[in-house]
């Protein structure tokens, strides 16, 4: 259907083209009229979200995907004018189409989830401009039909346990199928290439036991 929309678009591109009337000669002073100067178009891409009142910026990176294993990149920019420091896991929250809050079981490092980013926490001093990045885990799995499935729309994070919540724009919905549970990973210095693209599942997913933090 697009091809042949496309066809019919050139067609009709074509035909406006030979009905086009032929150029006017040049007037009395011998110089061709000059076409008008083309206005530049306008930029679609929307304004980066302002900086926090602790001088931070939160944004995703992107999702990548395999087998049922998701792992969303973020990026916390030191966008203030002093240092800030970082020591820990992001704390995530998420809402529904509605902006009601689900109930998730946050694990940090994702052990249960997946292999791979369960790195310590380490220090982190961010001097303006500079970026930290850490990743949430989950995976989309419906086992028991008797669980509604969760989807959050809306996501909020605290850069660490007790410091406010922002919003963060996603690109499409973290779908937690019936798991429930959200890994995340620690921060750490963010060199500007990816750093949490998720490792080839390995097998299913862990089901032993926890010490999560519910929200």
């Amino acid at each position: 259907m697009r091809t042949a929309a496309r066809i019919g678009a050139l067609a009709s591109v074509v035909a406006l083209a030979a009905c086009a009337p032929t150029p006017a000669p040049e007037g009395a002073s011998g110089r061709a009229s000059e076409p008008a100067p083309a206005t530049p178009a306008a930029s679609t891409a929307p304004p980066p979200p302002a900086c926090s009142p602790e001088g931070i910026r939160i944004t995703e990176l992107g999702v990548d995907a395999a087998m049922g294993l998701r792992a969303m990149g973020l990026e916390l920019v030191n966008c203030g004018d002093r240092p800030y420091e970082l020591r820990g896991y992001p704390v995530p929250s998420l809402r529904d189409a509605d902006r009601d809050p689900l109930k998730v079981t946050v694990v940090p490092g994702a052990r249960p989830i997946t292999s791979g980013f369960d790195q310590p926490p380490t220090r982190i001093v961010l001097r303006p401009g500079e970026r930290a990045s850490a990743a949430l885990l989950w995976r989309n799995l419906v086992t028991d039909p008797t669980v509604v499935a969760s989807n959050g729309a809306y996501l909020d994070i605290a850069p660490l346990p007790g410091r406010p919540s922002y919003p963060v724009e996603l690109d499409g919905p973290i779908d937690l199928g019936n798991t429930g549970r959200l890994g995340v990973s620690a921060w750490k210095r963010y060199n500007g290439t990816s750093s949490t693209n998720p490792p080839a599942p390995s097998g299913p997913p862990s089901t032993a036991p926890t010490p999560d933090s519910r929200l």
